[in-house]
């Protein structure tokens, strides 16, 4: 606590918002990509702190709410089936598909559990052969190397009884698809500490270049994030477009190559579908097809889908920096963290459940 104290010292924070209003000459938009950010920006007020013309604009970095209607239906019927332990993120269980959601098939007497590593799903496997253990894989690159990694504990043990439904999802294609739409309002990104930890941010350079736009990576406490804002404006107000660390205590350029290692070794990028975006290139990672007895979609019979999305929702237009959620007419009415309609007020990552908790209004 002492050490956080340092990214919490009022003074310092009130210092860079003074430099940040000295140096801002113009309107900038700017877009954190993921969602802890987004959750610490509205707990400690710093959209409020910052002058007016500076807007940040909140994407696509909640992996729960990311996490494709398909893939969620296909997770409920493989948790429903008779002698499966469903295991996950405890993120997953309130997300609701097309009918229901994971607390519904507990409530009815499926055996789903809450685990805090996929590693722990491995342990659940070993101690109960006689049934069938799935990991839902959800993430971004910051989970990635531990889902990979079950899956090669549960080949060295020779476990037979151990799946993972893959869903990991990448940030660097969504920012490609964020940057690329004519509705692209973004001037600058303020990068994923986490993502970055494990993967560096060598991945963003060639994306900057492209785009013409800044991009700092940031990590959390309020110092971080001013830091990171006064970082990237200071940027923009002369033109540059580069590639900055602002959480150089974590994130290094190279990141974790070890980490990277074992993704490469077990997953390959694929297409993949984005709730409430749709189907960005190159954004998933599945299993490669020495891994293929690993995926709970060779081992399950899953059938027909039929997806239904609710009609009030508006989450694929605030994962994508479109609208706030305050512009949602459902926000706070029909949908609350209680009765969600979408991933993004039930997350602890989501925007809607951000704004709803700190009470953001228009």
């Amino acid at each position: 606590m002492e050490f956080l104290k340092n990214y919490r010292n009022a003074e310092l924070i009130k210092s860079l918002l003074n430099q940040i209003r000295k140096i801002t000459t113009r309107p900038w938009k700017l877009m954190e990509i993921c969602g802890g950010q987004t959750h610490a920006i509205m707990q400690y007020g710093i959209d409020q702190l910052l002058p007016e013309n500076i807007e940040l604009i909140h994407g696509p970095g909640c992996p729960v709410c990311v996490t494709a209607l398909e893939l969620i239906d296909k997770a409920l019927i493989i948790a429903q089936q008779p002698g499966v332990i469903f295991t996950s993120f405890g993120d997953m269980l309130r997300v609701p598909g097309s009918h229901h959601d994971l607390f519904s098939v507990r409530a009815q007497g499926g055996d789903v559990r809450v685990v805090y590593s996929p590693l722990d799903a491995v342990k659940i496997a070993q101690a109960n052969p006689k049934k069938e253990v799935v990991f839902f894989a959800i993430g971004f690159e910051t989970t990635a190397p531990a889902a990979a990694m079950s899956v090669l504990h549960a080949q060295k043990l020779g476990l037979i009884n151990f799946t993972i439904l893959p869903a990991n999802v990448l940030v660097p294609p969504a920012m490609h698809t964020i940057l690329g739409s004519p509705n692209n309002q973004i001037q600058a990104f303020l990068g994923a500490g986490h993502v970055c930890a494990v993967m560096g941010y060598w991945e963003y350079e060639p994306i900057a270049k492209q785009y013409g736009i800044p991009i700092v990576v940031t990590g959390f406490e309020p110092l971080d994030l001013v830091n990171g804002i006064f970082m990237a404006v200071k940027q923009l107000e002369i033109g540059n477009h580069l590639v900055e660390n602002a959480y150089p205590r974590v994130v290094t350029r190279t990141g974790n190559r070890t980490a990277q290692a074992i993704m490469e070794k077990v997953f390959q990028p694929v297409d993949r579908k984005w709730r409430g975006i749709g189907i960005i290139p190159q954004s998933g990672l599945d299993l490669r097809t020495e891994y293929a007895q690993f995926d709970a979609e060779n081992r399950f019979e899953i059938g027909l889908i039929d997806v239904m999305e609710s009609s009030l929702c508006i989450a694929g237009q605030v994962l994508q920096g479109l609208t706030k959620p305050f512009d949602c007419p459902a926000f706070g009415n029909e949908c609350t963290p209680q009765t969600p309609l979408g991933a993004p007020m039930v997350s602890s990552e989501g925007a809607c459940a951000a704004y709803y908790r700190y009470m953001r209004a228009r």
